[in-house]
């Protein structure tokens, strides 16, 4: 059974993925809304479908923002689903006429899962600091943290490069 088919609370080593888009808040000001839903309704019919083919799970969605996971002994398999998703989100988003693209955060590590909401109406769902840390990860269009990296092997590494932000410098009174 997938660790996602479980109904029992549980605690897995997962790769946790969020994605969301750009230019989303201003895209809902000026577009009907009615055509906002069509819309993600076809954005994550794509994603979440290029997901499931490759054995992770789209956890659930929030206006444009989606969270997804693999077991971690699959990391290389999830992220290359998730460089296809963002290629293949960016791609349909643009021929839909959508002004924006995804930025897509990855981090891996334990997270507690379970069934979650009001009685009889219960959706899986997941926790922790791996999913706080994926939310939170700085990106401009896609990024993975060190503890995904070493996850991967030497194919996959190569699809990466390492980024150091620029340095910065404060007072000698500043306390650090």
């Amino acid at each position: 059974m997938a660790w996602f088919q479980d109904s029992e609370p549980t605690t897995r080593d997962l790769l946790v993925g969020v994605y969301d888009l750009t230019h989303y808040t201003r895209y809902c000001l000026k577009t009907p809304d009615e055509d906002v839903l069509s819309l993600m309704r076809g954005y994550f019919c794509l994603t979440g479908g290029i997901i499931q083919q490759n054995g992770g799970r789209l956890i659930k969605t929030l206006g444009d923002a989606g969270l997804a996971a693999f077991d971690a002994a699959d990391s290389d398999t999830g992220v290359r689903c998730f460089l296809a998703l963002k290629e293949a989100g960016d791609a349909w988003l643009r021929n839909q006429g959508y002004p924006g693209k995804a930025v897509v955060k990855l981090h891996m590590g334990p997270v507690a899962c379970g069934l979650v909401g009001a009685p009889g109406c219960e959706i899986l769902d997941t926790y922790g600091k791996t999913v706080n840390t994926a939310m939170l990860l700085e990106s401009k269009g896609f990024a993975i943290t060190p503890q995904v990296f070493r996850s991967l092997n030497a194919g996959v590494r190569g699809l990466f490069r390492k980024h150091t932000p620029p340095v910065t410098y404060i007072s000698v009174d500043t306390p650090h």
